[in-house]
């Protein structure tokens, strides 16, 4: 990607936007940096403007990526933007300081470790027990717990309340003889939201990781509540699913597993970024990342799920599309999604190898997420969809940590 300009930093952002976004929790009102695609960024300049605020002057453009420092009360606007413009959840990228954001317009080199990784499907047996232990009665209850919260915005009181009750849930699963097992928050300094991580230690590749996750963070673009039901609560609960069936079946993989639920994807994948980067820089060798973003909104007639091509790892996609042929035996096509627009680009841009597959082609997605009509009535209050990605889910722990259940 070549550097088409270098436009010196005479900052729009002498004052602040003239309007708090109506209804959000206020965020502190700091600088932050943001790196977005090309072709959102004349549009987001429109979006300011018509909201009388200075339009934004990039620091770096290039060819396909462009990075604005920006202050923290206007990314609610430049979220709702991407959504109704561009269907992305979030569509950018936010960055606590320029170094950072600098980084995330030239993704990592692949790390190395990941080319020790082969992908077989010799586990059924295990596969096959965890899959069949899954329930929709129990993927729906977690959709409607996390969606009973009128917001879940990263700088809410709602926001932390879920966190607890999703950490206090998945506490709840955990036997008192596994010790092996560990619930925690991440706790972020810029913000009130916590993410919640589930550790299960591997027993003869522990240094090896392999990482699922989803956000915990919803948004209203108009305001209002923001019940985040299919965003993303149907991601976070399918894969709650296997948390639950891997400790009802004594699930003991042999690579260390980590579910994680993200804070602050809605305003730039800020949860997930802060939570990759520690992990490259701590040198933690993660070797395969699953990313569950909207999974109970049946929008596509053909396909059951799609698998994002853009800023994911091809030989993981070709290595998910054989698991889902293989054991759940749904139809599959492939999508793209766009810059930033969910928490896998967090784990792309540090070189680790990510998937996303997705409830349907985006243009066939859910239409009322970032809206106070994300509810499981949408999906007429069923979570028959989101199981398919529980046991996709479930055979990608199965196949890629390996290990035995019972």
């Amino acid at each position: 990607m070549r550097l088409k300009s270098l436009i010196p930093v005479a900052m729009m952002l002498s004052t602040t936007p003239a309007l708090a976004e109506k209804g959000k929790p206020e965020a502190p009102d700091r600088e932050v940096w943001v790196t977005m695609g090309a072709d959102a960024v004349a549009p987001m300049r429109e979006s300011f403007k018509s909201a009388g605020w200075e339009e934004p002057t990039a620091v770096v453009a290039k060819e396909q990526a462009a990075m604005f420092r920006l202050r923290e009360s206007q990314l609610s606007r430049l979220a709702t933007l991407m959504h109704e413009k561009f269907n992305r959840c979030a569509g950018f990228i936010t960055s606590e300081t320029r170094e950072e954001a600098l980084a995330t317009l030239e993704p990592a080199l692949a790390v190395a470790p990941q080319n020790l990784v082969t992908y077989t499907l010799n586990n059924a047996t295990t596969v096959n027990t965890l899959m069949g232990a899954m329930t929709e009665a129990n993927v729906r209850g977690t959709i409607t717990m996390l969606s009973g919260y009128s917001t879940r915005y990263y700088t809410s009181q709602g926001g932390v309340d879920a966190a607890n009750s999703l950490l206090a849930k998945w506490k709840g699963y955990v036997p008192a003889a596994r010790t092996d097992v560990k619930v925690e928050l991440f706790r972020h300094t810029a913000w009130a939201q916590p993410s919640v991580i589930l550790t299960i230690t591997g027993t003869t590749l522990a240094s090896e990781v392999v990482v699922v996750g989803g956000h915990l963070d919803s948004i209203n673009s108009s305001g209002g509540n923001a019940p985040g039901a299919d965003d993303d609560a149907s991601g976070v609960a399918s894969f709650t699913e296997v948390i639950r069936v891997a400790m009802a079946r004594n699930y003991r993989p042999q690579r260390t597993v980590k579910f994680m639920a993200y804070a602050a994807e809605e305003v730039g994948l800020r949860g997930s970024k802060e939570i990759a980067a520690y992990h490259k820089n701590n040198a933690i060798n993660v070797v395969g990342v699953l990313q569950l973003d909207m999974t109970n909104y049946k929008g596509s007639t053909t396909a059951d799920v799609a698998l994002i091509t853009d800023n994911t790892n091809a030989a993981q996609n070709t290595f998910l599309r054989n698991l889902i042929t293989t054991y759940v035996k749904i139809p599959q096509t492939n999508s793209t999604c766009g810059y930033g627009c969910s928490d896998h680009a967090s784990w792309n841009a540090q070189g680790f190898a990510a998937s996303i597959p997705f409830e349907a082609t985006l243009s066939t997605s859910n239409p009322y997420i970032h809206t106070a009509n994300d509810t499981l009535a949408r999906s007429a209050n069923n979570a028959n969809h989101a199981l398919k990605f529980s046991k996709i889910a479930a055979a990608y722990v199965a196949e890629l940590a390996k290990g035995t259940a019972q």
